[in-house]
């Protein structure tokens, strides 16, 4: 076993035959590879591996994947200062998770579970039903403080639904618990615990039902060795979605739908990212929301990112020409997600795979409270 921190590097450079799905094309809207498939992105994980508990912040173990050579470094987490450059921006994600998961009882005695989705702007919510099918329209739900009534049904299980007394963040607190992933598994419900490391040292605002994990990782200790380092940080805030978990179940990928997930860029952080790419210093997402939402701003703004509001529809799989993200420290994902897709467009899905391989058989911790992957 190797240990982590000793500057091993694993060497596996990939055949002509396995980079065949690494071209690049031209950037644009649902840009792709045309041999590319979900079946690609699979991978065998041991349930052990899954992460079921998170570590104590700025402990957990990193796998270094340099885009140019393929190298796999194993190092800390606590390294991270050291692997960045004096001038490098790295954008963080500082989006709030609420207590989006709520628990109700139907009239019969039944049990339904509600997750959060957005609200409707009329003090109504679209949210995910489980099991959807025994809502009915005006039928109250009891909650574990007030009362929900599901008002209409919409798509793929979701309903707009009515609280009272409305759902503010106080009552929020009250009826609901962490939206834990359905990997993640408590039969007595999240912990206290679980509300605090399911949330960033940095988080602020917004409205996320999942967390931007690759940010669990910092400590204000570890975001001050970074500043003083000479890296410059900026923020943005992407509402994360319950999409982010859905594998993609066909065969291929164009045919996933994927959700929309809005995002607001400050014109602070849009001028900090243009001044990074005129400058040509090294622009590092810290998670793939950040990613998402800088592309997008990217295409958006026709190259340059433009400040704002916007929704983030973007598919990003190899053959994505990146505009602006040069880095990525990422936690490993699910088999056959656009999670990996993401990351596979950006170190080419061969290394990649090979990284996850590595850190399969180094017994690194995976998913959400699992362990860190930073692809430079």
């Amino acid at each position: 076993m190797l240990a982590p921190g000793t500057g091993v590097f694993f060497r596996s450079p990939p055949s002509a035959a396995s980079l065949a799905g690494d071209h690049r094309l031209p950037a644009r809207w649902g840009c792709y590879h045309p041999g590319v498939r979900t079946a690609d992105f699979d991978y065998h994980l041991p349930e052990a591996l899954v992460a079921q508990h998170a570590r104590c912040r700025g402990t957990s173990r990193l796998l270094v994947l340099e885009r140019a050579t393929g190298d796999v470094r194993l190092e800390r987490v606590t390294a991270l200062p050291a692997l960045l450059r004096p001038g490098d921006l790295l954008v963080l994600n500082d989006v709030k998770v609420i207590p989006a998961r709520l628990r109700a009882e139907r009239p019969g005695g039944g049990k339904t579970e509600l997750l959060l989705v957005r609200p409707l702007g009329d003090g109504s919510w679209e949210v995910m039903a489980r099991p959807a099918k025994r809502l009915q329209p005006g039928v109250w739900l009891r909650l574990r403080s007030g009362a929900a009534v599901p008002l209409r049904r919409m798509n793929e299980g979701r309903w707009q639904v009515a609280f009272e007394p409305p759902l503010g963040a106080a009552q929020m607190e009250v009826a609901g618990e962490v939206p834990l992933p359905p990997y993640i598994h408590r039969e007595a419900g999240p912990s206290a615990d679980d509300r605090r490391r399911y949330q960033t040292v940095y988080a602020q605002q917004g409205r996320a039902v999942a967390a931007p994990t690759a940010g669990l990782h910092f400590t204000p200790e570890l975001l001050m060795a970074v500043a003083a380092r000479g890296v410059e940080l900026c923020r943005l805030t992407l509402h994360v979605g319950p999409g982010t978990f859905r594998p993609v179940q066909t065969e291929d990928p164009r045919d996933h739908r994927l959700d929309t997930e809005d995002y607001v860029l400050s014109p602070e952080a849009a001028a900090a990212v243009n001044r990074a790419r005129a400058a040509g210093r090294r622009i590092v997402a810290v998670g793939t929301t950040s990613c998402r939402a800088l592309e997008h701003a990217a295409t958006a703004g026709r190259g340059l990112v433009r400040p704002g509001a916007g929704n983030a529809d973007l598919f990003i799989v190899p053959g994505f020409r990146f505009r602006v993200v040069d880095g990525l420290l990422t936690n490993f994902h699910l088999p056959r997600s656009t999670l990996l897709m993401l990351v596979s467009a950006l170190a080419g899905r061969s290394r990649a795979l090979g990284a996850y391989a590595v850190a399969t058989a180094q017994r690194f911790r995976f998913y959400s409270f699992g362990d860190a992957m930073l692809v430079l």
